[in-house]
């Protein structure tokens, strides 16, 4: 069996957590065999280095020495914690001390040329994962294992999109085969650095959001892992927030369009992108929780899995606005949704949910609260003309609302699951201002008022 784990930055965030890391990693090595293990940065690491990175940008020298300053206490802290005093020991603090100098002039690179290029900002923000490898590995061998600190520019090839770069996965899957089977097949313990890879030419890159749990999806696919595991701070993928719904629960099993749409409408989840990799090629994906390691998690499976029951999961967004263009003159006029939205990405503004009547009088979308006044003030001057003649009435916005969505694939074939959620709402005063449903069936959203958002999760989430 091949198995890849990834651990967050709670996971490796300090001394009792890396040691806590190391014996799911060992018990896992030993119980199920070839194990490659991706970390990310130890908690807050990569915020600092970013933070000493942007202020030397703005001139302030401050700003990086102070970086500077606390992650080399954090990392000799969890050194002189996880290690005695030893020859290894001592390597590992300088090879750490020499990660951090590099970090200091890189900064004051920057400093002098006042500028903080993608490619610039890429390289300092890798800093963090090489050395939470670099501590996790040591302290791996202390313990007996055979373990190595591998850099994933070693492994995954991406192009040269700096800050979200995308993975070149053919020549990604050759350098994991040369480079990464070999130690697995010869029981190493592979310890490897999330969120960046590198160029064809050696630069390195960053994968963007989620990356690390990215990078565990990239390389279970090169591998053509048996699962890969991402081992976080919570049981898995919740039934709703917990701090909405204090009875939400861990949801067993999900298809990954179930993520996606969790994902998308604010759960606090793998971002879709990150876990794509494994799941297009049927490997299965687990979300486990590393202070809680006897629960068996959230497992994510392909589309073509049969969804039991109907309802997974609730979701909401706050702080939207809904937005209405209307005009009885709109009906049967070839354009105007195709303007309208066009001048909403004008304003560079991101619509998360559209609702329009059938009778083509009205069309209605979401958008956050804080960029109306741009977005009602580009529709006026796109359809200005529709609305000096009065084909338009008016462009007008309801504020603040909530989007209220339930989430499973098991809705596509369960006859009655709309009526019995708007009957939950209606029944217990919950008012619905618009509604939007994929073909697919997958998700109902819901836009309420804002005032009603948490009752209105609560009212659905008792369904489940």
């Amino acid at each position: 069996m091949t198995l890849v784990m990834k651990f967050g930055g709670t996971s490796v965030g300090d001394a009792v957590a890396l040691q806590r890391t190391a014996g799911l990693v060992a018990h896992s090595h030993k119980e199920l065999g070839a194990t490659a293990v991706v970390v990310s940065a130890m908690s807050k690491v990569t915020d600092l280095l970013l933070q000493g990175a942007h202020g030397a940008a703005n001139g302030r020298e401050s700003d990086f020495r102070q970086a500077a300053l606390a992650v080399r206490e954090k990392h000799g802290t969890a050194v002189a914690e996880l290690l005695p005093p030893s020859a290894e020991r001592d390597a590992l603090a300088a090879e750490l001390d020499q990660f951090i100098d590099h970090f200091e002039g890189l900064c004051q690179a920057v400093l002098v040329l006042g500028e903080l290029t993608p490619r610039a900002l890429d390289t300092i923000s890798a800093t963090g994962e090489r050395m939470s490898a670099r501590l996790l590995a040591a302290y791996l061998r202390h313990q007996g294992h055979q373990a190595q600190a591998l850099d994933a520019t070693e492994l995954i090839v991406t192009d040269d999109n700096f800050q979200a770069a995308t993975p070149l996965l053919a020549e990604t899957a050759a350098q994991c085969q040369r480079r990464l089977r070999p130690l697995l097949d010869n029981g190493v313990l592979p310890i490897i650095t999330g969120f960046i890879g590198a160029t064809r030419d050696g630069l390195t890159t960053t994968l963007g959001r989620g990356g690390s749990d990215y990078s565990a999806a990239i390389l279970g696919q090169a591998l053509a892992a048996n699962e890969v595991w991402i081992w976080t701070d919570v049981d898995g993928v919740m039934t709703a927030d917990p701090r909405y719904v204090p009875a939400a629960r861990t949801i067993p099993q999900l298809t990954y369009r179930e993520v996606a749409e969790l994902a998308y409408y604010g759960a606090k989840v793998l971002h879709p992108k990150t876990i794509r990799p494994v799941v297009e090629n049927g490997i299965p994906l687990r979300i486990k929780n590393s202070f809680n390691p006897d629960h068996p998690g959230s497992l994510i499976l392909a589309d073509n899995v049969v969804a039991n029951g109907a309802i997974k999961g609730v979701t909401a967004v706050a702080n939207l606005a809904l937005i209405t263009v209307e005009g009885k003159g709109m009906m049967g006029v070839p354009g105007i949704a195709a303007r309208t939205f066009g001048a909403v990405a004008d304003s560079q503004v991101s619509v998360l949910l559209i609702s329009q009547a059938s009778s083509e009088q009205s069309i209605s979308f979401a958008v956050p609260d804080n960029v109306i006044e741009r977005v009602i003030a580009s529709l006026e001057r796109t359809l200005a003309v529709e609305l000096q003649r009065q084909d338009i009435d008016r462009v007008w916005a309801q504020r603040p609302v909530t989007i209220v969505t339930a989430v499973g694939a098991g809705m596509r074939g369960t006859p009655g699951i709309a009526g019995k959620i708007f009957s939950a709402l209606g029944d217990n005063g919950v008012n619905v201002i618009a509604i939007a449903q994929g073909s697919s069936e997958c998700s109902i959203s819901l836009v309420v008022d804002a005032a009603e958002g948490r009752a209105a999760v609560n009212h659905i989430h008792a369904l489940i």
